[in-house]
């Protein structure tokens, strides 16, 4: 894909088309209610931003989830890092990963995961609000839309120049090699068997997969726009790891750092 520059995009299909179809209301909401309200939610509009490639809602996605997540996270989340810290105890990132591989590898997998993460289920739940709600500011829960902000971002095809400042203007997974895919996905498999969003994790997860495998291939370079991999190896891609479900995952992603 060559760079693309900045426009501004439409609002993606509803994700309540369905349910509205059926006549089904969602959390007590009346359906047209629901509906309109989700179609508010989603983003339509975007701040220009002299300089940047790849997809515009791409792009502001990933911006916004590290704003989120990371750089102005509030003090609920705040305070639901420390309190994961405190689950696993020293650098959290290093001791999530280190505790999921060494928990997944043993027969009792997934019990004594579920029973080591249970204390913290409400650090996981605000955790999972908090990216949930990015997510859904900028694609609906339906659709391929999502799928394809996690390729790109494999890809390392979304250049933001508002990165300059911490030198990594490329939206992509840090870290040489990054183990930010093993991490995430040891929180996803924490949120489905405490019964957080699990439904919306399951999915998920094989997207965070399905970029993991797609950057090993990219190898993107953080400071430049990268080229876009060939359409065929993508969807050699997408067609080998979209059907795995969490099992099948599990036991990927005991390979560190690059899938087998």
């Amino acid at each position: 894909m060559s760079p693309e520059p900045i426009s501004r995009r439409t609002a993606l299909r509803s994700s309540l088309g369905v349910a509205a179809a059926a006549g089904l209301s969602v959390s007590g909401m009346p359906v047209a209610t629901a509906a309109a309200a989700a179609e508010r939610r989603i983003v339509t509009e975007f701040p220009d931003v002299p300089g940047m490639y790849g997809s515009r809602r791409a792009n502001e996605l990933w911006y916004q989830f590290d704003e989120v997540t990371m750089y102005k996270s509030d003090r609920e989340l705040t305070d639901a890092y420390i309190a994961l810290g405190e689950l696993f105890g020293g650098d959290l990132e290093r001791s999530a990963l280190a505790t999921w591989q060494e928990l997944s590898a043993a027969p009792e997998y997934p019990h004594n995961f579920a029973e080591f993460v249970a204390p913290a289920r409400e650090a996981f739940a605000v955790l999972s609000r908090a990216q949930l709600g990015v997510f859904d500011t900028y694609y609906h829960k339906r659709g391929p839309g999502l799928a394809s902000a996690f390729v790109d971002f494999g890809q390392g095809v979304l250049f933001d120049p508002r990165r300059a400042d911490v030198r990594s203007e490329v939206h992509s997974m840090n870290g040489n090699p990054p183990r930010g895919y093993h991490v995430w996905h040891a929180y996803m498999r924490a949120m489905m068997l405490l019964d957080v969003d699990a439904r919306r994790w399951r999915s998920i997860a094989r997207y965070n997969a399905l970029a993991w495998a797609v950057q090993t291939v990219a190898k993107p370079n953080l400071r430049t726009v990268n080229p876009e991999l060939p359409k065929a190896t993508v969807v050699q891609l997408a067609a080998t790891w979209l059907p795995r479900g969490p099992a099948q995952l599990d036991a990927e992603f005991q390979s560190f750092p690059y899938p087998r």
